[in-house]
This record gives C-alpha cells, structure tokens and sequence, in this order.
C-alpha cells in the first residue's frame, strides 16, 4: 500500500481508510461470524448477517435463508437472528407471533438458555482464536530464538564490516562469559561511551577472538502510529546519524538527547537506503504504561531501536506456536485492563482513549510500514474487541451473558421493562464512550 501513502493529499487519507476497513472488517466479520456459526451449530437460524451499518451496498442470498450484507458504514456489524427486533439480539414479540411453529423452534428466543450463551459467547472468543491463530503464525514465519547466545540475521552499517558471522555461539562479551543471547545486548547498553565489543566466540569448533561492531547503533527498527517520528516521516531501517550536529552512536544517545531535548524541536541527520536526508521532529511528552504495570511520563519521539546482529531463530512446533499466541493475548488482555484501571482511577490520561479516527489513523501508518505490522494490529484489535465485547454493559455480549445468568439463577429472564430501561443505559454508556473517544482523536489532531 505504499503507493497510495505517495499520492498528495489523498493519499495519506486513502491509505488510513482503506487499512481501516481492512483492520474492523476482518476483526468484525471473525466476531460475527462466531455469533452466526455456532447460532447455526445450535439450531438457531439468521435472518441477516451485515458488515458494516446503514445502507446496503450490496447483499445476497444462501440456501439458508440468510441475507449476507455488506452496508455502508464500516463501524461494525451484526446477526440478525429469527425472532430477534434488531441486530442487538433484543426480541420482537410481534415478530415471534407471526412466526410458524417451526420458525419459532428455530428463533434465537425460543432456544435453550445455554444454546443462547453459547451463541452470545462465540463472537468475543472468535476474536481471541483469531489473534491466537494469527500470533501462532507469526511466531511461525519469523521463529523462536534457539537455545544458547548463537548468531543469525546480520546487518551492517554503511563503510563498516561486520566481523560476526551467522552460526558464531558468542561464549563471552568483553572478558564476561554470557549463556543468554540478551546479555550481549545488557553488556553493549552498559557500555560509556558506546564502542566495538571484544567477543570471544566459537566458529565451526574453533575458539575465536573478534573486534565486534556496537549492535545497537541509532538505527529505527520500528516507528509507532500517531508519534512524533510518525509525524516527521521517521521509517524502520532509518540510520540516524546525528541529531542537532551532534554525532549519535548508539541508541541511548539518541534517546539521551529526546530527553535533554525537553520537546524542542530537533534537526535529524538520517540515512536512508544509502542517501542523506535532514528531517525536524518535535519531541512529546507522553504517559507509558510499562509491562510491570507502572506508569512513566517522559519525552519520547516514538521508535524502536534495531540491532546489528539477532539470535538463530528456529520454526517452533505447531503446539508451541498456539502457545505463544495464547501467551500474547492473555498479554494484551492483561495490559488493556491494567491500563482501563489506570484511566478509570486517574493515574493515566483519558486521552490515552483511541476512537475510531485514531484506529483509522493508526491502521494507515501499519499498512505503510508493511504487511506484518498490519496483520499485527488485526490480532491486537481482534483481542481488544473480544475484551471489550465481554464487559458486563447490556447491549453488549457481556451485558446479554449477564441476563442469561440471572435468567439461570431466577428462572426466568428479567422483566421486559427492567431489559428496555437496562439496554437504553447500556447503548447511552457506549455511545457516550465513543463520542468521547472520538472527541480525543480530534484534538489529537488538532494539536499534532
């Protein structure tokens, strides 16, 4: 899609929609379909499967009866069972009693309290099997690091040569024997000022000593959607040279100087595939939420570090590769709500909130920085939605599940006052909350 993010003008809008659709059509047609599927396995029948609201763009008929229909508002979807008033699953009595004995055998209502939890439940763990399948084939393609400090992917720095070679088991870093390949890293960080390791390493049985470069020069691995780099057209592969005349070599002087920079604005000296380029990018300050749960403000531009030499990597087994996917959702799941806690108590700024501009916005950087990126982020959205999706708030999965339960403990289902008033405050709550979101990725960007 890189093409498209080239046109003037319109191109940077067209690359954001259409990795936009691409992201929630995908997340939103896996969520819905696990609704309809299972619905079908349980003997429940659709009247309407729709991506996307309002208009039809277009539709057709299976041999079930069901009208598949793509609309043309891409901010979602749903099913439409028999029986149901609307997309929210939410009955029509009218509709049931029109309905003939063997439709209503078949309608969402009239089927048993755990074929319509089952069928509720779906939609939210489609999306978590998805981003399982798709972490899974991730970990797949790229592979798991093998056991031990030994060398794989090389990369080099313009004018100088790598003395590494692919297969070399570094046995020790400057006089400091290492068994984890990340020690390497930890020794070079450490090191003031950043200059060549001596490794000692073991090369097809003999016993070497080498001058090694620093593995981890200013070089851009990674650019994050919506940041400061993003806005100054920062890429992964950039090697940044110096940063206002001064000379950077290695990453923590890079980010050394964001720091001291206190969100000044500073002139990058970058190389590009070869080629000089001279890029100004302004520093902000922004709230990170840490994987152990803490919480840091400081002055950040928003890139990734990438380094010279990586581990031997090899293709897991396929159990082990569902259980890095398995790990990577549970992952997510655990930071969103650690972070939605943070919110909720004030510790972090609501305007962390992504609404659906943001996620557009966010979708167009992934598709220009490549395939993989995007695929990544259909995986985190799909988790996201699912969790989402399993809050206890009427007219959401969860807010149905947690009728069903009460309908399981009373009996019967809560009276139909108590459901209309339940699902008005639930569709108010999320309405409000994208609102919300929304109003954040406007002053987002007005303010960028």
């Amino acid at each position: 899609m890189e093409f498209i993010s080239e046109l003037p003008v319109i191109g940077g809008f067209l690359t954001s929609a259409i990795g936009f659709v691409v992201v929630l059509g995908v997340v939103v047609f896996v969520h819905e379909y696990g609704h309809y599927i299972v619905g079908r396995w349980c003997g429940i029948g659709a009247e309407t499967f729709s991506l996307g609201f309002g208009p039809k763009l277009f539709t057709w008929r299976d041999k079930r009866g069901t009208d598949w229909q793509v609309a043309a508002l891409p901010l979602g979807g749903y099913v439409k069972f028999i029986g149901d008033a609307d997309g929210s699953s939410r009955a029509s009595p009218e509709a049931l009693e029109s309905l003939s004995a063997e439709e209503r055998a078949r309608s969402f209502h009239e089927a048993a309290l755990w074929k319509r939890a089952a069928t509720v439940a779906a939609g939210p763990f489609a999306n978590f099997i998805l981003s399982m399948l798709v972490f899974a084939a991730l970990a797949t393609f790229q592979g798991v690091a093998v056991n031990g400090p030994v060398v794989g992917e090389i990369k080099s720095l313009p004018g100088q040569e790598q003395t590494v070679q692919s297969g070399d088991r570094i046995l020790s870093v400057n006089g400091q024997e290492i068994e984890r390949f990340g020690q390497i890293y930890d020794i070079a960080a450490g090191m003031e000022p950043a200059g060549p390791l001596t490794l000692e390493v073991d090369r097809n049985g003999d016993r070497l000593t080498v001058q090694a470069t620093y593995p981890l020069p200013p070089m851009v691995a990674a650019v994050e959607p919506l940041s400061a780099a993003d806005a100054a057209g920062l890429r992964s592969g950039d090697f940044i040279r110096a940063a206002d005349g001064v000379p950077l070599q290695s990453f923590n002087d890079l980010r050394n100087t964001v720091l001291a920079s206190g969100g000044k604005t500073l002139s990058l000296d970058v190389l590009r595939d070869g080629a000089p380029i001279t890029l100004s990018i302004s520093p902000r300050e922004v709230e990170r939420l840490n994987p152990d749960g803490s919480i840091e403000t400081r002055v950040m531009i928003g890139v990734g570090g990438d380094a010279l030499y990586y581990p031997m990597t090899e293709t897991p087994a396929p159990w082990t590769a569902l259980g890095i996917g398995a790990s990577r959702v549970v992952e997510i799941i655990d930071m969103s709500l650690t972070g939605l806690k943070h919110i909720i108590v004030g510790n972090l700024g609501a305007d962390n909130l992504q609404g659906p501009l943001g996620i557009a916005q966010i979708s167009g950087a992934s598709a220009e920085q490549g395939a993989m990126d995007l695929i990544t982020l259909i995986a985190v959205i799909s988790t996201a939605i699912g969790m989402l999706n399993l809050f206890p708030i009427p007219v959401l999965d969860g807010g149905h599940l947690l009728m069903f339960g009460y309908e399981a403990i009373a009996g019967r289902p809560p009276a139909e006052r108590a459901m209309r008033f339940a699902m008005t405050v639930g569709l108010s709550m999320v309405l409000l909350l994208m609102l919300f979101a929304t109003y954040n990725d406007v002053m987002r960007l007005v303010t960028s």
